[in-house]
């Protein structure tokens, strides 16, 4: 099985008729994903390589029976957007657009939680979730991963979420589903959210969890794991040489006070008998022993 998503999600792409949205949306519909709609309210009745354009999200909804939508507007759009995914009734968003304003994060983050708490959002800027063979929502390569199974990825960082599948295909391992959750500091799925649903997926029989500096995500993913999850895990986190005070790529990494250090997360996914790898090839590694001994 996957989590979120499958080869029966019907997505809806806000921003289909832009260039970076046109682009990777006829690459998922590619790779088999099922982009049924797109959405912009000056172009409805048009349509982009024969997917049609609606007004808003409600009325593609309402004609394709979409469950999930796909965002891939500027920045200062992305919070009405994604409201209106919400309100127009799709139940997964991933928001792959970058530079967010965090105040505008976290009034979405709120409300969905408060008004939707059956909505799912995935980001904003993160690559997106792919499950191989099936389904591939943003802006992941489908080429770099294998499908059947049996570990679940999950990943903070967008390029190590890509080097994670590859290292994985690399040695002949599938996976069930990859989730880029992105490392904005208000982000709407969590490496608990996923850790809980891999846990109960009956396919996924490892995780690979992939995180960076900054902020306390990891350790209290740590906890969960040593508490809830009973599946191996291996993990590699980033930024184990980053300069304390520095932020380092994502507006989420970023060292404070002694807390959020590469060492910190380390020792408590350890700790919670999580094996960390010293690197990526490494976590890859210590993955492909854990398959091996099934």
């Amino acid at each position: 099985m996957s989590i979120f998503v499958d080869e029966t999600t019907k997505v809806i792409y806000q921003g289909l008729t832009g260039s970076q949205g046109s682009y990777y949306g006829r690459l998922n519909r590619e790779y088999g994903t099922q982009v049924v709609a797109g959405t912009h309210p000056k172009k409805a009745g048009t349509d982009v390589d024969g997917v049609p354009i609606y007004a808003n999200v409600a009325e593609a909804v309402q004609e394709t029976g979409a469950t999930a939508s796909c965002i891939f507007i500027p920045a200062a759009g992305v919070r009405g957007a994604v409201m209106e995914a919400a309100e127009g009734g799709v139940t997964f968003i991933v928001a792959v657009t970058e530079g967010v304003p965090a105040h505008d994060e976290a009034h979405f983050y709120n409300q969905l939680k408060r008004d939707y708490p059956d909505v799912q959002l995935l980001g904003p800027n993160c690559p997106g979730i792919i499950s191989p063979g099936k389904c591939n929502i943003g802006i992941t390569a489908g080429h770099i991963a294998k499908a059947g199974g049996p570990v679940g990825i999950v990943s903070r960082s967008g390029t190590l979420t890509y080097q994670a599948l590859y290292e994985l295909k690399q040695k002949n391992i599938g996976v069930t589903t990859c989730v880029g959750i992105g490392g904005d500091p208000v982000p709407g799925t969590s490496f608990i959210d996923c850790l809980e649903a891999f846990e109960t997926d009956p396919e996924t029989k490892a995780i690979m969890m992939i995180g960076e500096i900054g902020g306390s995500a990891e350790e209290e993913a740590a906890e969960y794991i040593k508490d809830h999850v009973t599946k191996p895990v291996s993990s590699y986190i980033a930024g184990v040489t980053a300069p304390p005070g520095k932020k380092m790529g994502h507006a989420g990494a970023i060292v404070s006070g002694g807390k959020g250090t590469a060492q910190a997360k380390m020792e408590a996914l350890e700790a919670a008998g999580v094996q960390v790898g010293n690197n990526p090839t490494e976590a890859g590694e210590l993955m492909a022993e854990i398959v091996a001994s099934f």
